[in-house]
Order: structure tokens, then C-alpha cells, then sequence
């Protein structure tokens, strides 16, 4: 016969009627005592309740073992190890796959494009990517010219030695009445 309340005089000494311990909520191996005294051995093999537990086997990395809402599940998630891309356009991006990466992958602007961003490439007073720019212009010559119109199509262009024209000043066309010898007016127009 198993004690299970022990009362000394006017005091409880110990009590176990409101014990609620039984084998498969005590974990396996470890020994007690059931609200009736009987000693009782744990057969229980977890250590958790994962019954609200809110992993997903896609959220777990994959081969790894896992328990959740009570079962024990398989993770699918990749590994991708150590991911590495590179920008090469302004507007680029790099999308990060899904799966685990261990922190050692970069994702950068391409060698070539960074070979570019040089303070000689960049307009003076603009900073890009943390390059200064340096460039101020290059010395250029404007020339300012004046031309006669023909009765031929032209196209004036800046003489050897100048870069741009500043301006193009064309002259009247010329304009010419003269009276002939039967009496009438000879108008000439260019010439």
C-alpha cells in the first residue's frame, strides 16, 4: 500500500492527492510519485511541447531534422553557401536567391564599370560612389564667322584650329536693278 498523505497532528507533512505527474509526461527514466503514492518511472522522449511551434520544413535548412507541432519534420531549405553577384548598369540589380547563405558572399559593382568611376571621368564638384570628380572642361576655341549666301546649298563649318561656331553672321543677299536696253529693269538677285 503506497502513502500518499501524511498528516502530523493538526499538519499536512506532505500531500500528493492533487499531483497531476504521470509516466508519459515524466520524462524517460526519471522517477516519482503518481497522486496515489504509487512510484511511477517517465516515459516520455521529448523535452517541449512544439505543438505551437511555427517553423516550416522551407524555413529549415535541408538534411536538418526539426519538431513541430508535435512531429518531427525534415527542413528543405537550400544552402547557397557563399552567393556572389555583380551590378554592371546604373539601374542594375542583384536578386539573392532563396536558401541560406553563410554570411561570406558580396554582391558589388563589376571591376570593369568600377574602373570607370575616376576623379578624371567625373565633372568637377559632383562626388559619384564616393569618387570626387575632377574634370573641369577641356580648353575649347569658338570661332565667329560671316558668309555670303549663294544660289547653292552651303554648310559652314568651323575653320582648322577651332572647335564650335559661336556665331554665323550671313550677309544680304545681293540685290541688284538695272534698266536694259529695251526699256525695261534687270533685276539681279545674288551673284
Amino acid at each position: 500500500m503506497a502513502i500518499n498523505k501524511f498528516v502530523l497532528g493538526n499538519e499536512v507533512k506532505f500531500d500528493l492527492t492533487a499531483d497531476t505527474v504521470e509516466p508519459e509526461k515524466l520524462l524517460k527514466g526519471y522517477t516519482a510519485h503518481d497522486k496515489s503514492g504509487k512510484a511511477i518511472t517517465g516515459t516520455c522522449e521529448y523535452d517541449v511541447n512544439s505543438t505551437d511551434a511555427t517553423a516550416a520544413v522551407a524555413e529549415v535548412l535541408n538534411g536538418k531534422t526539426f519538431y513541430a507541432r508535435g512531429a518531427k519534420m525534415t527542413g528543405t531549405m537550400p544552402n547557397k553557401g557563399a552567393v556572389s553577384g555583380e551590378i554592371t548598369e546604373k539601374t542594375g540589380e542583384y536578386t539573392v536567391p532563396m536558401g541560406f547563405h553563410d554570411g561570406s558572399g558580396k554582391v558589388k559593382i563589376s571591376e570593369m564599370e568600377q574602373a570607370k568611376l575616376i576623379a578624371g571621368n567625373i565633372k568637377q564638384g559632383v562626388t559619384l560612389l564616393g569618387v570626387a570628380g575632377t574634370y573641369s572642361g577641356e580648353a575649347i576655341t569658338a570661332q565667329s564667322k560671316s558668309v555670303t549666301p549663294t544660289m547653292q546649298a552651303q554648310t559652314i563649318q568651323p575653320d582648322d584650329g577651332f572647335d564650335y561656331l559661336a556665331s554665323v553672321t550671313v550677309a544680304a543677299i545681293p540685290y541688284t536693278e538695272t534698266e536694259n536696253s529695251a526699256g525695261g529693269t534687270t533685276i539681279t538677285i545674288g551673284g
